[in-house]
């Protein structure tokens, strides 16, 4: 076979190589997108399992405080959320519950756990210290006075007579100096 024919055949087989290299790239992507969907469920299937065991505790908050939100975020790293600024996620490994705040001063760990009571436990502390917190806030800004309804009108004429003057002045002093620019 000569040198050009070695060649055409190389080069129609190469193509070919390359088609089942690519099919087969394409067919590992697709095992690992189903491993990565998998590890997704798992996860989201862990985080259900807290939430159900975290029913009790929030149904024996009063229905008057609304400082909690609980809910699961299915995105690309699911979470129960507590509230605004803490919630649960599943660890690198994807079997630990690691319950976080987010504050001022970055992500804290509150608790990590394997254990679903523990994670309960640190939640259950973690709502009675808010709600003593929103308790004292409560209790240390006290509702302001509204003032008597005399003063607030009285209050809002004057603003209005001054108001009204003040523009009317502006007004007089603008024609003024227009009629004295003309001259």
């Amino acid at each position: 076979m000569s040198d050009v024919q070695k060649s055409a055949t190389e080069a129609s087989e190469t193509p070919v190589r390359l088609r089942d290299a690519l099919r087969q790239a394409r067919i590992e992507a697709a095992d690992r997108t189903g491993v990565v969907v998998d590890l997704r469920d798992a996860e989201v299937a862990r985080l259900e399992i807290l939430n159900e065991a975290l029913d009790p505790l929030f149904e024996q908050i009063p229905d008057s405080v609304d400082l909690f939100d609980r809910g699961i975020s299915q995105g690309e790293n699911p979470r129960l959320w507590i509230d605004v600024v803490a919630h649960v996620a599943m660890g690198r490994d994807k079997r630990i519950y690691r319950f976080l705040q987010d504050s001022r001063f970055g992500r804290i760990v509150i608790a990590e756990s394997h254990d679903v009571p523990v994670i309960v436990q640190a939640v259950t502390d973690y709502v009675a210290r808010r709600m003593v917190e929103r308790e004292h806030a409560m209790v240390a800004t006290p509702l302001p006075e509204p003032a008597p309804v005399e003063k607030r009108r009285r209050s809002g004429f004057w603003s209005f007579a001054l108001g009204f003057i003040l523009g009317a002045l502006a007004l007089f002093g603008l024609a003024l100096f227009a009629t004295l620019r003309n001259m």
